[in-house]
């Protein structure tokens, strides 16, 4: 490897590596690092504004009453062991983007020498992000699950409804039906229409329904992957032996979080110092607990790790009729791991584009 250079992977490169892959294994090793105290996660840097010097056309085509919003998220990870991995995750996203035709979310996963602390590589972060994203879901149904998942619920049908549909249909062995919804329904049809060959293959009944509630009332698994800032899904939509897993911001009410029997996360320091998604403000509200309070019944406490449950040190779903909302953080050194086995495979296969750095 020469330090003198950086390998850049692009969406599609990475696409390629990652066919070669399996992205959930990955995930599974990290939270289990995590779990073990192998890994350093520091508090992610947040940075938002308007971006309100946008061309006249643009802003005339903003809908009335919607304020225009950008945010940059950069977050650092380490992952020790005997091939420890260091880098950092950069990830944009902008409300405008979508007038422009261009995806909301994008950015960059940045891989270092562990030694000389020099970035190797350069990966396009949307793509890892949705995969990782998927497979944390994957991890938390296979973990939560003690009977076949036959029906599953996505809500939202961006990049990240893409990854996770892609992943249904390759872990779920027993999966039969998929009902999807987006306020956008034709972001809906375009969803269905680029996964009917593999879901055929798969005997997988993709049906677009006309509302979140119509999704989720009876599946056994329930993803939310949307943008959404105003929470509408009440506790009661959902059914007995259902696990919710909340990948987005704040698509959950507070009385799901308070009215579920099992409440998993991926890490409660992350969890309870940002103040902008749910969990974060219950906490702040006195309402949620971490998963080490010493508190019985209130406020609502978290049960678990994801990572407490691959180290058999909570039991998970109790009895099949438990309500599970498993709501993770996401953590940087899960991309980061997986960006880091996307850049092993793709050295060997001779991917991506090697650019100049320095002397």
């Amino acid at each position: 490897m020469s330090l003198e250079r950086i390998l850049y992977l692009t969406s599609e490169e990475i696409r390629a590596a990652c066919a070669g892959l399996d992205p959930v294994a990955v995930t599974r090793e990290v939270l289990i690092s995590h779990a073990k105290g192998e890994a350093v996660i520091p508090s992610e840097s947040y940075l938002s504004w308007s971006p309100s010097n946008l061309p006249a056309p643009s802003k005339a085509a903003a809908p009335a009453g919607s304020p225009e919003t950008a945010r940059s998220l950069a977050m650092p990870g380490l992952i020790l062991g005997p091939e420890p991995v260091v880098g950092a995750k950069i990830i944009n996203a902008s409300s405008v983007n979508s007038r422009a035709g261009i995806p909301r979310a994008s950015g960059l996963t940045l891989l270092f020498d562990f030694y000389t602390a020099r970035p190797v590589c350069i990966l396009e972060a949307a793509l890892i992000s949705a995969v990782r994203t998927a497979s944390v879901t994957i991890v938390a149904a296979q973990l939560m699950h003690t009977r076949p998942i036959v029906t599953a619920a996505l809500i939202g049908a961006g990049t990240q409804a893409r990854s996770h549909l892609e992943l249904f249909l390759s872990y779920l062995p027993e999966l039969a039906d998929v009902r999807i919804f987006d306020s956008d329904h034709g972001r809906a049809d375009a969803l269905c229409e680029s996964y009917a060959a593999m879901s055929r293959a798969s005997d997988v009944t993709l049906a677009i329904v006309p509302s979140a509630r119509d999704a989720i009332e009876g599946a056994e698994l329930v993803v939310t992957a949307t943008t959404t800032t105003e929470g509408y899904i009440p506790f009661y939509w959902l059914s007995p032996g259902t696990t919710l897993v909340n990948v987005s911001l704040d698509d959950p009410l507070p009385d799901v979080v308070l009215n579920v029997d099992t409440l998993v996360i991926d890490d409660w320091q992350m969890i309870s110092s940002d103040t902008r998604r749910l969990l974060g403000r219950l906490y702040r509200e006195g309402l949620v607990c971490g998963p080490e309070s010493a508190a019985d019944e209130s406020p609502r406490k978290v049960d678990a790790t994801l990572g407490d449950l691959l180290l058999g040190v909570h039991p998970g779903r109790r009895n099949p009729n438990e309500t599970v909302l498993v709501n993770p953080f996401g953590l940087a050194i899960e991309d980061l791991a997986l960006a880091h086995r996307v850049y092993e495979f793709a050295t060997s296969a001779k991917l991506g584009m090697w650019l100049p750095f320095g002397e």
